[in-house]
């Protein structure tokens, strides 16, 4: 009786083996020198749509599409003539169904005792979909970075570390390297020192408040020139993986500038290059503010040129406008950056000197005034005219509600001057 119960024992065994193998969730087959099928379990028969009574004994020729199907044969070959296991993909095309499925599969050759080939053991994966997924992804990623490279901004990703996660072509030439230089590496390791931290210092804001981003950057390129961004920076995080932002940099250079333009036209006197009266009033009436505040002194030197009208009538507007420039050229160079000159109204200035007593304003005054009766016009004006001015000055006083006041009393100053017979410095 031992005997059978070794017999049922291994018909147990054979039985749960079977079981295993058709409830793996994989293709497991065996077939002999010929490629004719030995074994196949319930997973093979079901692609086939067979018992196993009609696969074993049958070579691939009669399941598969062979011309469409030529890695399988090509698999077999290797393994059943060099003796070789085998890890490939597969196209495989079912007869039956015409269906097309890829797989990831291993063959083994089978030896006998004497190591000799007598067959081959294979274990299939079906990865069609992970396949059709795959592509599905590569082509979105294509598309993605189709889009990303081809839309006027620079595109990144940063985790709160520094490492960059992602750059678009702009951001990668922007750089001056290829995007795999960059990925993976820390900001510090791509960019100066100066523009890392000054670009640290808006994405520390983003992480500390996890709130979107909208802020104006600078950067310098390789020439020096200063380039303008306007950036948005959105925080994202994947699961598992440190807080990181996604940013969206346009280059605003050509806006900035621009809007520069604009502005610097809207407070200069187009002539002689100098501020104009709106400019100069708004600036007066902040420094009269903070003089006023702080207890400093405040003057005002208002001139104007002399007899200016007749060398228009005498010499033409062209002319006079040359002189104008010139004289605005000649003044400015004698101050200092603090102090502010205007272009009041036709030959008419006005210098506006912080923290200055009038004492030193009246001194200043006059060494405009003889700068100006010594210099030479030559070239604009016949050799041996001269431009004189006439000066008033005005500080600042304990009875000066408003910038207004002091600017009436030097232009009350000047008129002084004027009827007192011009090239001359009066105070009030």
């Amino acid at each position: 009786m031992p005997y059978v119960d070794d017999l049922t024992k291994a018909k147990n065994a054979i039985s749960l083996l079977e079981k295993i193998l058709n409830s793996v969730g994989v293709f497991i087959y065996g077939k002999d020198l010929e490629g004719r099928y030995i074994y196949a379990n319930q997973a093979v028969l079901d692609l086939f749509g067979l018992p196993i009574e009609e696969v074993v004994g049958k070579g691939d020729e009669h399941f598969f599409d062979l011309p469409l199907s030529k890695q399988l044969k090509e698999n077999d070959d290797i393994v059943l003539s060099q003796g070789v296991a085998v890890n490939n993909e597969e196209v495989n095309v079912v007869k039956s169904t015409g269906n097309t499925h890829v797989y990831r599969t291993h063959k083994q050759p089978i030896l006998d005792e004497h190591n000799k080939v007598i067959g081959m053991c294979g274990v299939s994966t079906d990865i069609t979909e992970e396949k059709k997924l795959q592509k599905l992804v590569t082509q979105q990623k294509k598309l993605l970075d189709t889009v990303l490279d081809n839309i006027d901004a620079h595109v990144y990703m940063k985790n709160c570390e520094r490492e960059f996660l992602y750059v678009n072509s702009k951001t990668a030439a922007l750089f001056g390297r290829p995007a795999e230089q960059i990925i993976g590496r820390n900001e510090t390791e791509i960019l100066p020192e100066q523009m890392a931290e000054h670009f640290h210092l808006s994405d520390k804001k983003l992480f500390d408040t996890n709130e979107k981003q909208v802020i104006n950057e600078e950067a310098i390129d390789e020439l020096g020139n200063t380039q303008h961004y306007l950036s948005v920076k959105i925080p994202y995080q994947m699961e598992g993986e440190l807080p990181a932002l996604i940013g969206f940099s346009s280059d605003v250079t050509e806006l900035y500038q621009l809007k520069e333009m604009f502005r610097k036209q809207s407070i200069t006197d187009p002539l002689t290059q100098l501020y104009n009266r709106r400019y100069f009033v708004e600036r007066a009436e902040k420094e009269f503010s903070r003089a006023k505040r702080h207890g400093h002194d405040l003057s005002l030197i208002s001139f104007d040129i002399d007899h200016f009208k007749g060398v228009n009538d005498l010499f033409g507007h062209p002319v006079g406008d040359a002189v104008l420039v010139e004289l605005a050229k000649s003044v400015l160079g004698t101050l200092r950056n603090e102090d502010t000159l205007a272009r009041i109204g036709g030959e008419e200035f006005s210098i506006l000197l912080p923290e200055t007593s009038k004492q030193v304003a009246l001194t200043v005054a006059e060494r405009i005034r003889l700068y100006q009766e010594q210099i030479s016009y030559s070239g604009i004006l016949p050799e041996g005219t001269s431009v004189t001015l006439s000066l008033g000055v005005a500080s600042l006083s304990t009875k000066d509600d408003n910038f207004d006041l002091l600017f009436k009393r030097a232009d009350e100053a000047l008129y002084q001057a004027k009827q007192f017979g011009r090239n001359r410095v009066s105070e009030c």
